[in-house]
């Protein structure tokens, strides 16, 4: 079976899931064409995002000149579809999150796709996220390419589902996915009109190097770790509030933030004003052996997010057998038992976020260590790469065509 994935940025550093979905796919027979629309600007710091750079074939660096003849071969050959599909983007863009023009812009883009996957045919069109790369996804099949689904994640579908256009995208797809149950509930209160059957849950898997990896002993040192994008939906300063509270009551800890973006110098000047500065540590992006080291290093995961779907970051350390302090948002109460595998807390709480951190750190290595050991079991049962590969499988057989 042959597959197109499309992405808006791909490879990524936060879009390792993605990678790994695919290898499971094609460890199980099934051949994947990596599309992305745009290229990302951030340095790839894993070599096995290096080598899918090298598969991915990206849409906008086709040029100019040959974006404007798929749409103008896209009219001419097929006139009636074509003026459909501009019917359905203006219903779809009009009043949206990004806008009419913007959506033209994605039927350009399909048009491209068309282009390429009539020259070189697939079964089936699978998008990941369900914003633009759903819609270009979408607009691609209004023109006749293959029938397509798409993956929702998180806070980029969930946060304005309406506005995003998601229910519209859900109701012309082949069928829909999201990451965790709380993901399905979400997409199907926003497309009234899609049947409970249409909609699938298949979570992202780890791979070996995460579910076979030996589990650390519990950490003997006082460092957390908070793996994510320095950006305002991650709670950054939330955490820092916490810290605050727990250097307040001299309490005695380091925080490893992995990860980077546009609020990193925003973070470092209100760690300074707080006067923890030298209690944080900022590790930059890291590859896939860089984050395991300093999740073993590390008593716990800690997240203070204000809106996820489930952060494979979580996955990661569970596997680890590292216990969590999370914030109960989207669909991590799905992974995280509180008081059996880690801590929830409300988010935008730094009061009860600080409880939970103390809790990490005041806990026996015992304590800790069963905790870790139960997290793992859950998470090596439920987010296994290979079992959920083998479900999206099954579900682009059944509905290819």
């Amino acid at each position: 079976m042959r597959v197109a994935y499309l992405v808006n940025l791909y490879p990524k550093i936060s879009h390792s899931f993605i990678r790994r979905e695919i290898l499971a796919l094609e460890s199980q027979g099934v051949k994947v064409r990596r599309f992305a629309i745009r290229r990302t600007s951030e340095p790839l710091v894993d070599a096995a995002d290096i080598e899918e750079l090298d598969k991915t074939e990206v849409i906008l660096e086709l040029g100019a000149k040959s974006l404007l003849l798929s749409l103008v071969g896209a009219a001419v050959k097929h006139p009636v579809r074509f003026v459909r599909t501009l019917g359905l983007a203006l219903r779809t863009g009009i009043g949206s999150d990004r806008g009419l023009a913007r959506h033209l812009v994605y039927v350009v883009e399909a048009c491209a796709l068309l282009d390429i996957l009539r020259r070189d045919p697939v079964d089936h069109l699978h998008a990941h996220f369900g914003t633009n790369a759903a819609a270009v996804a979408m607009y691609c099949a209004a023109l006749g390419g293959p029938g397509y689904s798409f993956t929702a994640h998180g806070t980029e579908s969930f946060e304005s589902p309406r506005r995003v256009r998601l229910g519209m995208k859900a109701e012309r797809a082949r069928f829909a996915v999201t990451v965790c149950g709380y993901g399905k509930r979400e997409l199907l209160a926003s497309a009234r009109g899609v049947d409970d059957g249409k909609v699938h849950v298949v979570r992202c898997g780890l791979d070996e190097a995460f579910l076979s990896a030996p589990a650390p002993a519990a950490v003997a040192g006082r460092q957390l770790v908070l793996v994510g994008r320095l950006s305002p939906e991650k709670g950054h300063g939330v955490l820092l509030d916490a810290a605050a509270i727990l250097e307040r009551d001299h309490v005695d800890f380091r925080i490893v933030l992995v990860g980077d973006g546009d609020l990193r110098e925003e973070i470092q000047r209100r760690a300074l004003s707080l006067g923890i500065r030298d209690r944080i540590d900022f590790a930059g992006w890291q590859d896939h052996s860089g984050v395991q080291k300093i999740l073993g290093a590390s008593r716990a995961l800690v997240l203070a997010s204000f809106g996820e779907g489930l952060p494979v970051v979580i996955m990661e350390a569970m596997a680890m057998g590292r216990p969590i302090v999370s914030t109960d948002v989207g669909g991590i109460a799905e992974l995280v038992v509180d008081g059996d595998t880690g801590w929830l807390v409300p988010p935008g709480n730094p009061e009860r976020l600080a409880e939970a951190m103390r809790s990490v750190l005041e806990a026996p290595d015992a304590e800790l260590v069963a905790m870790g050991q139960r997290g793992r079991q859950r998470v090596q049962a439920m987010h296994d790469s290979r079992k959920e590969a083998a479900r999206l499988k099954e579900l682009f057989e059944r509905y290819a065509g």
